[in-house]
């Protein structure tokens, strides 16, 4: 008699597509297109908030870091609606209508702010228009960016060792779409206004409602509620489920506008509710898991609460990052001028050459039974974040000009993207194959959550690199106070870094056999 041996990519999707199942290039392109409206309009939002709306450099932050924060805070609720109700193809096209409502909204920005002696004027009734604008985006963002993820990971079987290449590759489409949206929509909101920049991001998230429309015959299925005849039944409102969801979002998006304009309160919300969902997976897992099922669930717990510290280095790009480059750095590089905005092209550049390079390594590295464990990786990634700053906020120092080396932006971009490849589809890729197939919808918000606090964090440490004064062109960064910050968040991330990786083990033991 001889032993089973069971095919490890049982359960995956069949039809294939360049090696990995035909379903991942509708996700592949969905997600590209969402994040080039995403990040197309976040690549010039701090800059708009400074130079259009007078804001100064710590008001800006904060406005960046609560809409940062409620983006990835959102998919909580997304995650949990298509667990229960909707499933992730209801959920993502519902999504993605918001986001393109809320993107269009965003080209319609009124009047310029001005001064009137030291007082800014701003038309009151047009922030109101974009604070809403934004809320439209939290609230399609938190019912599309999770499952769209969600859909990636039962593509796959649950020991299909393509699935970490398979989320890198839609990793590298995320930033595809970043690459080109930064590009672009940074050069036409610089050169010829914001309102067309953000009418431009607004088509990109056309396209990917379209796209994922005519993809659905490709997902097979997967992606379906459920049950569907619950959402037929009727809720206390009189209509049936599935409607009532729908309505309760216009009402999340009615809540996120007020949020924006508190931002401070955001922070208070993500404190409270980032722990609570963590206690309510230990508490699933205590509960309604097996021993080896609360293991893997309690090292997903951690490891979605640490990746927050990576998060609040690596938004400095949109923050403090692009702030410096508009007024620190000598953008003329490689015989190109670029705007302050099209700095953050280098990281999606960088990702769309590495990524596949990295999709390769982790399957040769597992080939020769060489490859990091999740949680060394993650432990990696916090140390070259880390180190990248240290360095960086080094090399600042060097030159006290105001038309620093480019090369120093190359450099820092190098180090968060590189740990961010180690980091982040990795995460996506880990939450699908530790979380147990009833909440994994609602554990992948909850590393959204996490990576929520992250962003708000973001916003925040930006904020204390700010000079002070109202916005405008030039002298909104303190450049001494930026090195101090940039030097102390280094530390601080080498120092999680080296927990996690002394922790390796230990979470290698409790992920019982999961790589």
């Amino acid at each position: 008699m001889t032993d089973t041996v069971q095919d490890p990519r049982a359960g995956s999707q069949k039809r294939e597509l360049l090696g990995h199942p035909i379903g991942l290039s509708i996700c592949f392109l969905t997600e590209m297109w969402e994040r080039f409206s995403y990040y197309g309009m976040r690549t010039i939002l701090v800059l708009y908030l400074v130079k259009y709306h007078l804001f100064s450099s710590e008001k800006a932050s904060m406005i960046y870091g609560a809409y940062a924060g409620l983006v990835y805070m959102m998919p909580i609720i997304g995650g949990y609606m298509a667990d229960r109700f909707l499933g992730s193809r209801k959920a993502v096209t519902y999504g993605a209508l918001l986001l393109v409502a809320g993107h269009g909204l965003m080209a319609f920005h009124g009047p310029q702010a001005y001064l009137d002696g030291d007082v800014v004027v701003r038309n009151e009734m047009y922030l109101n228009i974009f604070f809403l604008a934004l809320a439209l985006i939290i609230t399609g963002v938190g019912f599309l960016k999770a499952n769209i993820s969600t859909i990636v990971g039962a593509l796959y079987g649950p020991n299909d060792p393509r699935r970490d290449g398979g989320f890198s590759i839609f990793y590298m489409g995320i930033n595809l779409g970043s690459v080109f949206s930064t590009g672009l929509v940074g050069y036409v909101g610089e050169t010829y206004g914001w309102n067309y920049g953000f009418g431009l991001a607004g088509i990109g998230m056309l396209f990917g409602l379209l796209v994922f429309l005519g993809g659905q015959k490709l997902l097979e299925g997967r992606a379906d509620a459920p049950n569907p005849e619950v959402l037929k039944e009727k809720s206390p409102i009189g209509i049936n489920k599935e409607y009532t969801i729908y309505l309760g979002g216009i009402a999340l998006v009615g809540f996120s506008w007020i949020l924006m304009q508190y931002q401070e309160f955001v922070g208070g919300v993500l404190y409270f509710v980032g722990p609570g969902m963590i206690a309510l997976i230990v508490g699933y897992g205590f509960l309604k898991c097996t021993p080896v099922n609360r293991d893997r669930l309690f090292v997903a717990s951690f490891l979605i609460a640490v990746q927050s510290v990576f998060w609040a280095l690596f938004e400095q790009q949109a923050a403090s990052l692009t702030l410096l480059a508009d007024e620190q750095f000598d953008l003329n590089f490689l015989g190109i001028t670029w705007l302050a905005s099209q700095v953050q092209l280098l990281n999606p550049a960088i990702i769309v050459l590495f990524a596949p390079v990295m999709a390769w390594l982790w399957v040769a590295l597992s080939n020769k039974g060489w490859e990091p464990s999740t949680p060394a990786k993650f432990g990696i990634a916090m140390l070259l974040i880390g180190l990248g700053y240290i360095v960086f906020s080094w090399g600042m120092g060097l030159d006290d000009s105001t038309s620093k080396s480019f090369l120093w932006l190359v450099f820092i971009y190098l180090s968060l993207t590189i740990a961010e490849l180690c980091l982040s589809p990795v995460g996506l890729s880990m939450v699908t194959k530790l979380s147990v197939p009833q909440i994994v919808g609602m554990v992948m918000g909850t590393w959204f959550l996490w990576t929520a606090m992250g962003n708000y964090v973001a916003g925040v440490i930006s904020s204390w690199t700010g000079s002070g004064g109202h916005g405008g062109e030039g002298g909104n960064l303190d450049i001494v106070a930026t090195m101090e910050v940039y030097t102390n968040i280094g530390l601080l991330s080498v120092g999680v870094g080296l927990v996690i990786m002394v922790l390796t083990p230990l979470l290698r033991k409790g992920m019982h056999g999961v790589h």
